[in-house]
């Protein structure tokens, strides 16, 4: 209620409030740095499987570990491997050190 009546005792004021309000908003959009595709490198890789029918020790083994194992010897510059086994579903991530790639 006190919005209103200080505009009806004071319009000019609202007004150029308003005015200033527009200009500096203005102002700060067209000046913000924006980009809709940055650059970004995340070396990490994220493989998961699901597999019904296996309890998490047997996926572990039938699966998590043959699959480490694969790719630790065919992937270059491995910083650390980490996985986890569910009932059901393993999830197995890795590091690395540096990684490179060609977008076409």
């Amino acid at each position: 209620m006190w919005l209103v009546s200080l505009a009806l005792r004071r319009p000019y004021t609202v007004v150029i409030i308003a005015l200033l309000i527009f200009i500096f908003g203005t102002a700060a959009i067209v000046t913000t740095p924006t980009d809709i595709l940055p650059e970004i490198n995340i070396p990490m890789v994220s493989v998961i499987w699901t597999y019904n029918g296996l309890d998490a020790d047997a996926m572990s083994k039938r699966i998590v570990g043959i699959c480490e194992r694969a790719l630790s010897t065919t992937v270059n510059n491995i910083k650390s491997t980490e996985s986890q086994s569910y009932t059901h579903a393993a999830r197995m991530g890795m590091n690395s050190l540096c990684t490179s790639h060609t977008w076409r």
